[in-house]
């Protein structure tokens, strides 16, 4: 099974937090788990706000690059022939509550929940895990990537 991220089209595959063509990026992946979606990352050392935590400003690039790779799937499923590519969706809103300290040394999970699905907006909700423990909690709305981020690629 392919990543969500791994169907973007290359000239839209730099980003930081999720862009395979991003090598000092996160390498997010993000996967369909039934109807939620689903990605595992292990913070590195460099990633600590005090000893033994996680900077919360990693958690809400995981919650962010998650939420858009799941807004994108949901659209490519909803509204595309296929997913040979998916439709790039970028974050319009973002809103995060952080509820738990998130220890280092353990793999995070984000775990995405679609609630509503429009051609050019998903509304979804996104959690990170720390052993079981719910760390921190997104909402979202991501809209289609507009023409006027593309037009650089013209």
């Amino acid at each position: 099974m392919r990543a969500f991220q791994d169907l973007y089209s290359e000239e839209l595959s730099h980003c930081y937090g999720c862009g395979k063509n991003n090598p000092h990026g996160h390498q997010l992946k993000s996967y369909w788990d039934d109807d939620e979606t689903i990605a595992i990352f292990t913070p590195k050392p460099f990633h600590t706000a005090i000893p033994g935590f996680v900077y919360g400003g990693l958690i809400a690039s995981l919650i962010d690059c998650h939420g858009t790779g799941s807004a994108s799937a949901a659209a490519g499923r909803a509204f595309a022939d296929g997913e040979a590519k998916l439709p790039r969706f970028v974050t319009a809103a973002l809103n995060i509550d952080y509820l738990a300290p998130t220890p280092m040394g353990v793999e995070l999970e984000l775990r995405g929940v679609i609630n509503e699905v429009k051609p050019k907006k998903v509304v979804l909700s996104v959690e990170l895990l720390a052993q079981g423990q719910l760390c921190a909690k997104g909402h979202m709305v991501a809209v289609k990537m507009p023409d006027t981020m593309l037009s650089h690629f013209a």
